[in-house]
């Protein structure tokens, strides 16, 4: 009898100690970036900022960054270049969106074949740990452009619904935040058109999205609809509500979803110098 009851103290600790242990082995740390957009504030202030960041969070090692659009200021082959060589100094995969100063406020086969063959996709996902992570260009619901949004919107859907059967959470990523104060705004520069906000809210809604990312508006945005968390973060190139420039830290857990702002230390100590 003893030996039972030990067998059963031992059985149960290693199963409580491997349910601890596979729980922690899916946590896991990414970065929000917004805005490198080099040339908004200062071509050379934009790069050096963006090369700070990527030795920052190299020192950080998340599991990967992301970038919600406006890579650049004017997608031109020297920006372009600069911005890649600068991206490709992460030791993490790195996961850029598309922005409206990347492919133009109005996408045309020009502007979205240019993106294509310089950065890559402007539409994707991939996953980490169990949850899925989607990639949009939200110029393709800012305006209308045809058959590409509706292959866009197309592949947003079933892609959703797909990672929902799978019964995975997903974060979406974007430029464009769905809306700045309140879910019933009207449309502006800084949002989504009304109609198509909606159209989102419901889909996000059904198919478990538990945040969605982005950049644009150069100031710390964040909002929270039903469940779904809302955040645009602050840039490395210039922010309007005079915060100092950085990134967010999200911590991701199976019962928790976190994140914070880091500051550039470059940005401080040029702040410093300048008092």
């Amino acid at each position: 009898m003893t030996l039972s009851i030990n067998h059963f103290i031992i059985a149960a600790y290693l199963i409580l100690a491997f349910s601890c242990t596979e729980k922690e082995n899916n946590d896991f740390t990414f970065v929000q970036m917004c805005d490198t957009q080099l040339g908004m504030g200062g071509y050379e202030h934009d790069v050096k900022n963006f090369e700070w960041a990527v030795n920052q969070i190299n020192e950080l090692n998340p599991d990967f960054v992301i970038i919600c659009g406006d890579l650049v200021n004017t997608a031109d082959d020297t920006s372009v270049a600069d911005f890649k060589r600068i991206m490709a100094g992460f030791n993490i995969p790195c996961y850029p969106a598309p922005g409206n100063h990347d492919v133009g406020n109005h996408p045309n086969d020009t502007s979205l074949s240019y993106y294509r063959e310089t950065i890559g996709e402007d539409y994707y996902k991939f996953q980490n740990k169990g949850y899925s992570f989607v990639v949009t260009n939200t110029q393709l619901w800012k305006a209308d452009v045809g058959s590409e949004s509706e292959n866009h919107d197309r592949w947003v859907k079933e892609t959703l619904q797909n990672h929902n059967a799978d019964n995975q959470s997903s974060f979406v990523i974007g430029h464009y935040p769905l809306y700045t104060i309140s879910p019933d705004e009207e449309e502006h520069y800084f949002n989504i058109p009304l109609a198509k906000r909606e159209e989102l809210f419901q889909l996000f809604e059904e198919n478990n999205v538990v945040a969605y990312l982005s950049g644009h508006t150069h100031k710390r945005t964040i909002n929270q609809y039903n469940n779904i968390q809302l955040v645009g973060g602050e840039t490395t190139s210039k922010n309007f509500d005079g915060l100092p420039m950085g990134y967010r830290v999200w911590k991701v857990s199976t019962d928790t979803l976190q994140h914070h702002f880091v500051p550039l230390d470059s940005t401080i100590v040029s702040e410093m110098e300048s008092q």
